[in-house]
C-alpha cells in the first residue's frame, strides 16, 4: 500500500481506494498520476437495480437481538470508513472500498416483496430489523422512499419493526412511525459515534452531523416513538472518551435505551480503516491501533461471537462499567414491554392498500 499521506482526498468519501476483492481474478486500479484534480476528488454515485426475489435476510448471530432483517439498499453512500457491511459488497463483484459508497444497489421491489413475505402462512409475526446491514435512510432514500413504503407495509400487516439509522431523514416518516408506536409496533435506534462534527465529517462523510441526530431523537420522542441511542462503534483511543457525554445528551433529548458496540474490522475493513486513520489522523494512529489491539487479545479484529461486540481484558471492563454507570445515572435502559405481535394480521392482498 502506498504512503497514506500521499493518497488522494476524495470529496465526501471516506475510502480513498478500491482494494482488490477476495473474488478478483484481475484487479485494475486507476493511476492517480493520470487523473486531474477533479477526478481525484470527485467520485459520482451510481445506482443499480437489485432484482432480488426475497427481502428478509435471516440472521444466525447470537450477538444481535433479531432473526430477520430488511435492507432496501446494498452499499451505503454514508461511507462510514469502519462499516462492517463493506465486505458484503465483494460478493456482488464490487470492492469494499470506494465501490461500497459509490455503487449502490436499489431493491425497488422491496415493499411488494415484503408484503408477500408477511402474507405467507409460514410467516410467524416477529420483530424485523430495518436494517441489519446498510442504513435505510441513506441519501437516496429522500427520492426513492423505499424505506417509507416498507414501514407502511409493516403498519398494514401490524408486524413489529426495529429501525436503526444515522440519518435525520427518519423524521420525514414521523407520521407512519407514530401510528406504529400507538400499537407498540416500533422502536428506533439512532447511532452516534462522536459529538465532534469535524471527526464525523471525516469518518462518516455523508451522514447527518451529531446535532442533527440528537434533534432526530428529540422529535421522535416528542411523537411518542420509543427511541434509543447506539454509541457505535466505540473507537478506542479516539471516541471512547465521549461515551458519557453522548449518553447524557441522548437521554436529555428523549432517548430511553442505549447500547454500545466496540469497533470491528472484519476482512478488508481493517486495511481500509488503517489507511484512513494514517491519512486523516496520523498523530492518533498508533494510540488507536494499540488500544484496539489491547481489547482484541493483541489482534485488530475478533470475529468470535460473544466477544466481538465488547472486546475483552481490562479496557473492555472499564468501558462496560463506564457505560452501565452512565446509563443508570441518566435513567437509560429501564425495563420496557417488548414490541407486540398480537395485532398482526395476514392480508393476502395487503400490498394493495399501499400500492393500489
Amino acid at each position: 500500500m502506498e504512503n497514506a499521506a500521499d493518497m488522494p482526498t476524495r470529496r465526501g468519501r471516506a475510502a480513498a481506494t478500491n482494494p482488490a476483492t477476495r473474488c478478483d481474478l484481475l484487479h485494475i486500479e486507476p493511476d492517480p498520476a493520470a487523473l486531474d484534480a477533479d477526478e481525484l476528488r470527485s467520485v459520482p454515485t451510481r445506482f443499480f437495480h437489485d432484482h432480488t426475489r426475497s427481502v428478509l435476510a435471516k440472521n444466525n448471530s447470537p450477538d444481535v437481538g433479531f432473526t430477520y432483517s430488511l435492507n432496501p439498499y446494498r452499499g451505503c453512500e454514508h461511507g462510514c470508513i469502519y462499516c462492517y457491511a463493506r465486505p458484503s459488497h465483494e460478493f456482488l463483484g464490487f470492492s469494499a472500498g470506494l465501490d461500497f459508497e459509490t455503487k449502490i444497489l436499489v431493491k425497488k421491489d422491496a415493499p411488494r416483496l415484503l408484503a408477500e413475505e408477511l402474507a405467507r402462512p409460514s410467516w410467524s409475526p416477529q420483530v424485523v430489523a430495518l436494517s441489519g446491514n446498510t442504513d435505510p435512510y441513506q441519501p437516496v432514500e429522500r427520492r426513492l422512499k423505499l424505506t417509507r413504503a416498507c414501514l407502511q407495509v409493516f403498519l398494514t400487516h401490524r408486524n413489529p419493526v426495529a429501525v436503526i439509522t444515522k440519518n435525520h431523514l427518519i423524521t420525514r416518516d414521523l407520521d407512519v412511525l407514530a401510528e406504529l408506536a400507538t400499537r407498540n409496533l416500533v422502536t428506533v435506534s439512532v447511532s452516534i459515534t462522536s459529538l465532534r462534527p469535524d471527526l464525523v465529517g471525516a469518518m462518516e462523510p455523508r451522514t447527518s452531523r451529531p446535532q442533527r441526530r440528537l434533534q432526530a431523537i428529540e422529535r421522535l420522542a416528542e411523537r411518542g416513538i420509543p427511541v434509543g441511542v447506539n454509541v457505535a462503534p466505540v473507537v478506542p483511543g479516539l471516541t471512547d472518551e465521549e461515551m458519557p457525554e453522548i449518553l447524557r445528551q441522548a437521554a436529555s433529548s428523549g432517548a430511553r435505551r442505549a447500547r454500545y458496540i466496540l469497533l470491528r474490522l472484519p476482512g478488508p475493513v481493517k486495511d481500509l480503516f488503517i489507511e484512513w486513520l494514517c491519512r486523516t489522523l496520523p498523530d492518533r494512529a498508533d494510540r488507536v491501533l494499540n488500544r484496539l489491539a489491547s481489547l482484541r487479545g493483541g489482534r485488530l479484529s475478533d470475529n468470535r461471537f460473544g466477544t466481538r461486540m465488547r472486546g475483552e481484558g481490562e479496557w473492555a471492563e472499564v468501558l462496560s462499567r463506564l457505560f452501565h454507570l452512565t446509563c443508570k445515572r441518566h435513567g437509560l435502559n429501564e425495563p420496557t414491554q417488548p414490541l407486540s405481535t398480537t395485532h398482526f394480521r395476514r392480508l393476502a392482498g395487503g400490498q394493495l392498500d399501499i400500492f393500489g
